[in-house]
């Protein structure tokens, strides 16, 4: 007998015709892959490879990057303008300037009515930059509503909470380079293998040519755990308590970076009196690690010649996540780890341009990090878009976690939502699809019209796809790259950018000479204006750290991206690249330039199990899913490597139940339940389940509402739930039903 593949089928590699390849960045993770889309002789794209001139990928691509070329001729994509009268009418079909005009006119009248605060505007992280510019400018500028914000509140917003709160500004200061150089690195509530298996496949080659300590932080035994040297597989939501106990010991032994901390910090003698009340046979009882185990990785932290830490929405959705990340820039900044090679506190981010919409969207203040409690900087914003500049709030409004029960409450009466899909994203959905009832006017503007907003929507805008437009996206590591229009937009959509710039026309001017701010006719003048206003003074006296200056559209597509700050006078000198590091002089964003050491004392406000639910629910991604599945649940290969939602559970808990492996089973929380079929596996501990959060009809039927105090982010991550038999013919006959809607 033969074995191997000499008598099997060969793997083929089929020639898709490509005549010619375009340049564009991957619409997906942050990572921000380069790639290049293949074009056949009808000038239609087929196909999808990874760009080897660019440093971020060099030549990778995953799954998702892979098969990117088939979102153009995905079902459900809207080809044209969508009007009703109420909600679940018929959809009428109608053009651009009925729309426009019905729906400005409807703002305008709620606005009028209720005041200008009663309209609100839920952005995404998945539009080009030039776009969330001009819906700043569009929403500050003529709108006038304060509740204006962007769905990346559900997944960086502790993040970028807790780099505010620390350095004084937003902005990962590492970059992907650091795996090159660490010497040791902790990953907090991170699959990176399954969320960013590019960023993972770097990691893996930086050990393999240079073996440094890789320590796992993680409830659940992920994929990227079982790789890890050490896992430590933390109560759920106590994080906080494990990063102060690891400070604890770091301060009690004298490993602490003493001047680095006199030359760069303030607030050291509060931090340190905190850390005191964690010793880790104390902390040891409340996040599950035992004592030497604590008291090991702090060593190996702090004696690491350079030192870094990554994490993800582990740390993020949490009722404590805007602490988490203080607490983990407060262990880099005791130990020296901030601004060197291999020393860095990364916050990986989730979507392709949440970088972009926090720089430059204002949704939490005005362009290029400015804020709009700052009167210099409501000023400079005023007159660089010749308006009012009292027409401007002195503080940001509601994040979009409270514009919800805004809606509930009657403040809000008209919403705009932009590239997301709060019925499936947002937790407790069923609560969410009671709120949305209460709208007088909502608009959906979306590549696709079958997103389950649309049922209380009154009217579309169908958007164009991310390759049918022109513009850029920044990813984790502050990379700014280039989209270049593979092809022109499906039907009769449009890119988000000429939605925002014609809505524009279709209002009165609030301000009080009638003028209105001038929308540029191109992407790239758009661009000119961003980067005029990248430069300036910073808080701290010196050159702000957000600086496109030197960039242009043609030196970002030659370097296949650049890292901000990348100045004029670095362009005119010849040097190719942005600074790889922020913070490299130990001088922060703040007035003194000194970062702060936060005291952050762990206080237990997340839902636990009991007897009534005495499981946890934990959630996250698999490497072939995006989301809610809007674009890949669409792909074929994507959704046929994962296509139905499931639930892991440990083999002994399933036992003492009477639950078999691949049995369905009901999933009850307080706010509502979830048939799922069952996973048995050792990866998760007996008294946990986890399911991919990609399916929505189950995580977030269940999921807590719970808000950080600081971000206004969710704790997805930790709520409590009970397990319950069902029949397993009707929740069979369920599962299909569900997957075909």
């Amino acid at each position: 007998m033969m074995f191997g593949r000499k008598h099997k089928n060969p793997i083929k590699m089929h020639d898709k015709g490509v005549v010619e390849w375009k340049y564009a960045t991957c619409g997906y993770c942050s990572v921000g892959c380069s790639i290049e889309v293949g074009i056949d002789a009808k000038g239609e794209p087929v196909t999808t490879r990874g760009s080897g001139k660019a440093d971020v990928n060099r030549g990778k691509l995953c799954i998702k990057g892979l098969t990117e070329a088939e979102l153009f001729n995905t079902p459900g994509r809207g080809s044209e303008p969508l009007i009703r009268n109420k909600t679940f009418e018929p959809w009428q079909q109608t053009d651009w300037d009925t729309v426009f005009k019905k729906s400005a006119a409807e703002f305008q009248r709620i606005q009028q009515t209720y005041g200008r605060d009663a309209v609100a505007i839920v952005s995404t992280g998945q539009i080009l930059t030039e776009e969330f510019y001009s819906l700043g400018k569009l929403a500050r500028g003529v709108i006038g509503t304060n509740n204006y914000d962007g769905n990346t509140t559900l997944c960086m917003a502790s993040a970028v909470s807790g780099y505010k709160r620390s350095f004084g500004s937003d902005g990962p200061p590492g970059c992907y380079g650091d795996f090159e150089h660490t010497d040791c690195l902790i990953a907090w509530g991170s699959n990176l293998t399954e969320q960013h298996p590019v960023l993972y496949w770097r990691l893996k080659e930086a050990r393999e040519k240079r073996k440094f300590p890789l320590i796992v932080v993680d409830p659940r035994v992920t994929m990227f755990a079982q790789f890890a040297d050490m896992h430590l597989p933390v109560t759920p939501g106590t994080d906080l308590v494990l990063l102060n106990s690891l400070a604890h010991v770091i301060l009690d032994e004298g490993l602490q970076d003493e001047a680095y901390i006199r030359q760069s910090c303030n607030g050291f003698d509060e931090f340190a009196e905190l850390v005191k009340q964690y010793d880790p046979t104390s902390a040891a009882k409340i996040c599950g690690i035992d004592e030497d185990t604590i008291r090991t990785v702090a060593r190996l932290y702090a004696k690491a010649d350079n030192a870094m830490s990554i994490w993800t929405m582990g740390i993020n959705q949490s009722t404590h996540g805007s602490d988490g990340v203080c607490a983990i820039n407060n262990l880099n900044l005791i130990t020296g780890n901030i601004g060197k090679p291999g020393s860095t506190s990364l916050s990986i981010t989730g979507q392709c341009n949440a970088m972009g919409t926090r720089e430059w969207s204002s949704c939490s203040g005005l362009p290029g990090y400015r804020a709009l409690e700052n009167e210099n900087h409501r000023k400079e914003i005023a007159e660089f878009w010749g308006i009012d500049e009292e027409f401007f709030p002195t503080k940001r409004g509601l994040f979009m976690t409270d514009i919800f029960p805004a809606i509930e409450t009657g403040e809000i009466k008209a919403l705009w939502v932009i590239a997301t899909n709060p019925m499936t994203s947002m937790p407790n959905s069923g609560r969410i699809r009671k709120t949305l009832e209460n709208l007088e006017y909502c608009v959906v503007q979306d590549v696709y019209e079958d997103v389950e907003t649309m049922q209380y929507a009154h009217a579309y805008f169908p958007a164009a796809i991310w390759a049918e437009k022109e513009g850029v996206f920044t990813n984790t590591e502050r990379r700014v790259n280039l989209i270049t229009p593979v092809k022109k937009p499906y039907a009769n959509s449009k890119a988000d950018f000429w939605i925002f710039r014609e809505f524009s026309r279709y209002f009165e001017s609030p301000h009080s000479d009638g003028k209105m701010p001038h929308f540029p006719d191109t992407p790239k003048e758009v661009f000119e204006e961003m980067k005029t206003l990248s430069h300036g003074i910073g808080p701290n006296g010196r050159d702000r750290i957000l600086d496109y200056t030197g960039m242009s559209y043609e030196n970002i597509y030659e370097q296949r991206g650049i890292q901000w700050p990348y100045r004029k006078e670095d362009a005119d000198n010849g040097i190719e690249k942005g600074e790889a590091r922020l913070y490299t002089d130990g001088v922060f964003q703040f007035p003194d330039g000194k970062a702060k050491l936060l005291a952050l004392p762990y206080v237990e406000n997340n839902e636990v199990p009991d007897q009534d639910f005495p499981f946890w629910l934990n959630s996250g991604r698999v490497v072939e899913h995006f989301h809610t599945r809007t674009r890949t649940g669409k792909v074929g290969n994507c959704n046929k490597y994962s296509p139905t939602p499931y639930m892991e559970m440990n083999p002994d808990a399933a036992e003492e139940l009477g639950i078999e492996h691949m049995q369905y089973v009901r999933l009850v929380s307080r706010r509502g339940d979830a048939v799922v079929m069952v996973q048995l596996t050792q990866r998760v501990p007996y008294n946990m389940v986890f399911i991919p959060f990609h399916f929505h009809d189950c995580v977030n039927r269940l999921s807590l509402g719970l808000l950080d105090p600081y971000s206004r982010q969710p704790a997805f991550k930790q709520c409590s739930v009970r397990i319950e038999h069902v029949d397993q013919q009707e929740a069979a006959q369920l599962n299909v039903e569900m997957r075909a809607y």
